[in-house]
């Protein structure tokens, strides 16, 4: 009698590993925001000095996703990605210390940029990772977890930096986050092995993968492939791609508003207390989680019902970016509930067209995941420098929040733009031969 053997799950907490890396990875960036209102006043920072201090980890994580997305290719997401999270948290924890030093700004500025380097593989990794371990038609919904990690994130763990720092101080919350990020990262290195080497995956979890378009094999190549430039511009230069670049940089855009200016806009322009600030600020970062987990699920449920994968992932990315512009609500009201309202419904909006990686996992070429996804990463990163900097400016200039809000709403229609116009079918890449 021929036993059925039942097919594993193994993904599934690898999707959890996921989520957690990343809950980690957007909760060592916000520790700057949170802490920002106090750390300025006591050190003496102004706006400007505050928005290149925001900025400064952007420009290290924009300039080291191409090197970032190498390492991928050459040595595993799973090394790479783990060795990233013991470093990057070891960065955060240094950064309660920079008020021993004569120059604190410079300090906090040095290591922002550290920080920021050494965050660049995360995302790309988490790319990576779903193509290895998950078929097609779960990826929206795997992407969908791990983009939501980042609502998580500032919807838990920003109120439990808001804790820390009124009962102790603002040192103390990048201690404390630091800390429990490298505690993941050791256990990331034990635990996430790559589909083919991971004890306790059976063959018929790997043949499901497989069947389904995922690839097991990718992370056992031990060789990144030589790229000509015709096959870099195929990859990074063609219409699609460039259109899917600036939705990137438009979703982002509105990502690191709430990650950085968004605590001290309601502490400064709504005279919230700290404590208000903390439980406030986790309102619209739920409904960025429930939208990000409802986008994934409806793409998916559109690919399964039959829809085209240009239908299934670009209507839910059109739904969100149009939706999102509701942000500028809030300039126009003084009511407490009217504002957290618009916020909370703009970042739902965000989360529910947040499918560019799932994009991307769709339409790069397999061979060269890593280094397509830094690309990506890079494009759309342009905004964690562009938007502090922007918004510091503005504040200086204006002494109001109400023009940053109107940029951050008019990214919205840029990307409503894009999404409608320039990117047009999906298909996946082709990577051309490269002639000897």
């Amino acid at each position: 009698m021929n036993t059925i053997i039942k097919r594993t799950k193994v993904r599934y907490s690898i999707l959890t590993f996921l989520f957690l890396a990343t809950v980690f990875n957007y909760a060592d960036r916000a520790t700057l925001s949170v802490v920002a209102p106090f750390m300025s006043k006591e050190l003496g920072f102004d706006p400007e000095a505050m928005g290149l201090a925001f900025s400064s980890f952007g420009i290290a994580y924009v300039i080291m996703q191409l090197p970032g997305g190498w390492l991928l290719d050459r040595y595993g997401s799973r090394l790479v990605y783990g060795c990233a999270l013991i470093g990057w948290s070891l960065v955060t924890m240094f950064q309660g210390t920079i008020y021993l030093y004569a120059s604190p700004l410079m300090v906090l500025v040095i290591l922002r940029l550290l920080m920021g380097a050494i965050e660049a593989p995360a995302f790309p990794a988490n790319s990576r990772l779903s193509v290895q371990w998950f078929p097609n038609n779960e990826r929206g919904f795997v992407t969908s977890v791990y983009q939501a990690a980042q609502y998580i994130s500032l919807g838990i763990i920003t109120p439990l930096m808001t804790l820390i720092l009124h009962n102790l101080s603002w040192h103390y919350v990048f201690y404390y986050i630091g800390a429990i990020g490298v505690f993941l990262g050791i256990t990331w290195l034990i635990k996430v092995k790559d589909p083919l080497h991971h004890p306790k995956v059976n063959q018929q979890e790997i043949d499901y993968i497989r069947e389904g378009g995922g690839e097991p094999t990718l992370g056992s190549a031990k060789t990144a492939q030589k790229l000509t430039l015709a096959q870099m511009k195929s990859v990074c230069l063609n219409r699609m791609m460039i259109g899917v670049y600036i939705g990137q940089f438009c979703v982002t855009s509105i990502t690191w508003f709430f990650l950085t200016w968004f605590p001290t806009y309601l502490y400064q322009a709504k005279g919230m207390s700290i404590l208000k600030v903390g439980f406030i600020a986790s309102i619209p970062a739920i409904a960025g989680f429930i939208g990000g987990l409802a986008g994934g699920v409806f793409s998916d449920w559109l690919l399964k019902r039959g829809y085209s994968l240009t239908t299934a992932r670009k209507l839910p990315v059109i739904c969100g970016m149009l939706l999102s512009c509701v942000i500028v609500l809030a300039n126009y009201t003084s009511s407490e509930f009217v504002v957290i309202a618009a916020m909370s419904l703009a970042f739902f909006a965000k989360g529910f067209g947040n499918l560019g990686w799932c994009i991307l996992s769709d339409t790069s070429p397999k061979e060269v995941l890593g280094m397509a996804g830094g690309v990506f990463n890079m494009c759309g990163n342009l905004a964690s420098i562009v938007t502090p900097l922007a918004i510091g400016v503005i504040l200086a200039n204006t002494q109001s929040f109400d023009y940053a809000i109107l940029y951050v709403g008019s990214m919205g229609l840029i990307g409503l733009f894009s999404y409608l116009f320039i990117v047009g079918p999906l298909d996946r890449i082709t990577l051309t031969p490269s002639i000897a």
